[in-house]
């Protein structure tokens, strides 16, 4: 039997690409009896869809939507009285002399008398207005005190792309802090999911690289390519000449604005030469101070903030406590840093082409590589799950150290476990990616040299599986081990499913 509750969550739009989950819990939320006030906290980096998401969940449920914009506290006030004027059907705007006013009577909206459903209200690119107006947060946590103790129907979605900002609402002494029953970070389509709504899921090389420059970002198809598409492999250079390194595309300057636009960050060149230094391999702080040539302790703040605004992931090593790499998050700010930087006067003079021509080398090293390698690991936390003997614990990368060879074994998808009372932390996954490499036995044998010294360490690898991931095949000798059992061969096939 179908509750009351079910009933009333509006269904998903036809023209919503994907995002069932986080459909489902905005739907749930804002559906949700209780006869008090609800606050939510929605974010994600530009372009992921949220304004096109929230407004579809508006529509279905007649709630209202507003989207702030860059401009002052008096003008952002009167863009809100306009609004919600128009929301209510006034014939004229409303004239409100305070945020504090104005949020009050948004509040009254929800009253009891609305005939007891619950009211989804959003309020886009909140940063925009917490900048003209510092004092919103504050005003918003006594309205939601107050409908604590008095009856509501408000379901307020607070959403914004500057992540530095939309974190740091629900943090430490803020004073949202405590108030919000839903966090939801939008984040880009998996690559599967990318294939698929950029319509080449049968063609997985050409998904594959397509996903390495512009990664699962729904905006970049159809707001900024109008479904320019590469028809087929062939296509691919062409089209990245003139799309993504064409100065007549939006997508031209697209990196340098994902950068400019996240509020704490001051000085461009600065954070422009960490995530450059990344780019070009340097993966540790102490490798990104030396190419900057800064210290250690003068990037701490870049950072931080490069993390904090989703640009960069720190990934921690699985087999070495305290020892991590970073990672940009942004494919279109890794392919900017690494092949279109270091080209860019002539990029801007229209010669995409034969910058183009000069990058293969640039491209598969710094850009298809280590993309490949993550997108193995998203495989393996996802669809390729099932792959796995026992549960699934942590899915990373990590360095197992040779004491005898004297050097160091990189593991580019590892799967572990931690031990369960007494037990040691086994081993689930031992694997190497390579994008342009065709795999051989001595990847293999590579592979079970760090399992054996693993195993030494005290680690469990009885179940551990050795897999090789590659874009450009394997040996026949490589099948004919992994045909005996106990191998695992990964092609662009089966990580595209």
């Amino acid at each position: 039997m179908v509750r009351e509750q079910d009933r009333s969550r509006p269904l998903k739009p036809a023209h919503v690409f994907d995002r069932q989950a986080e459909w489902d819990g905005l739907a749930a939320f804002v559906a949700r009896p209780t006869p008090h006030a609800m606050l939510g906290v929605v974010s994600g980096r530009r372009r992921m869809g949220k304004t096109y998401l929230l407004r579809a969940l508006a529509e279905a449920r007649g709630g209202f939507y507003f989207g702030a914009t860059a401009a002052t506290a008096g003008e952002s006030l009167r863009q809100f009285g306009a609004a919600l004027a128009r929301h209510v059907e006034s014939p004229a705007p409303f004239s409100f002399a305070t945020w504090d006013d104005a949020i009050s009577y948004l509040f009254s909206l929800a009253a009891p008398a609305r005939r007891g459903e619950p009211l989804p209200v959003v309020i886009d690119e909140f940063p925009y207005l917490v900048k003209a107006a510092p004092e919103l947060p504050s005003i918003v946590q006594r309205e939601m005190d107050r409908f604590q103790s008095e009856e509501s129907r408000m379901r307020l979605l607070l959403c914004g792309s500057a992540m530095s900002v939309m974190g740091g609402l629900l943090a430490s002494t803020a004073p949202l802090r405590g108030r919000a029953q839903l966090e939801l970070v939008l984040k880009p389509f998996g690559f599967r999911g990318a294939a698929e709504f950029w319509g080449v899921t049968g063609q997985p090389e050409l998904a594959a690289r397509l996903n390495a420059v512009l990664g699962g970002t729904p905006a970049y198809r159809r707001q900024f390519l109008a479904d320019d598409v590469p028809e087929s492999l062939a296509d691919f250079d062409d089209w990245l000449c003139r799309t993504v390194m064409s100065p007549l595309s939006p997508l031209f300057r697209e990196a340098r604005y994902l950068l400019a636009e996240e509020t704490e960050i001051r000085d461009a060149a600065l954070y422009h030469s960490v995530l450059a230094a990344v780019a070009d391999g340097n993966a540790t702080r102490g490798g990104i101070a030396n190419y900057i040539g800064r210290k250690s302790v003068d990037i701490s703040h870049p950072l931080n903030v490069l993390e904090d605004s989703h640009l960069l992931v720190r990934e921690q090593d699985v087999f070495r406590a305290g020892k991590s790499q970073y990672r940009i998050a942004e494919p279109l700010i890794n392919f900017y840093e690494a092949v279109m930087r270091p080209a860019w006067p002539l990029l801007e003079s229209g010669q995409a082409a034969e910058v183009w021509s000069r990058s293969g080398e640039r491209f598969a090293a710094q850009v298809l590589g280590p993309h490949f390698e993550a997108l193995c690991r998203e495989f393996l936390r996802g669809p390729g799950r099932s792959l796995l003997a026992g549960g699934l614990g942590q899915v990373g990368s990590g360095v197992v150290v040779d004491p005898v060879a004297r050097r160091q074994i990189e593991i580019d998808v590892a799967a572990t476990e931690p031990g369960s009372g007494a037990g040691p932390a086994s081993v689930l996954l031992l694997g190497e990616a390579k994008w342009g490499t065709q795999m051989g036995l001595p990847h293999l044998d590579r592979l079970r040299r760090a399992r054996d010294l693993l195993e030494a360490r005290g680690l469990n690898t009885t179940q551990c599986t050795l897999a090789c991931f590659s874009a450009a095949g394997f040996s026949e000798g490589l099948r004919g081990e992994a045909g005996r059992g106990g191998v695992l061969l990964v092609g662009l096939a089966e990580l595209y499913g």
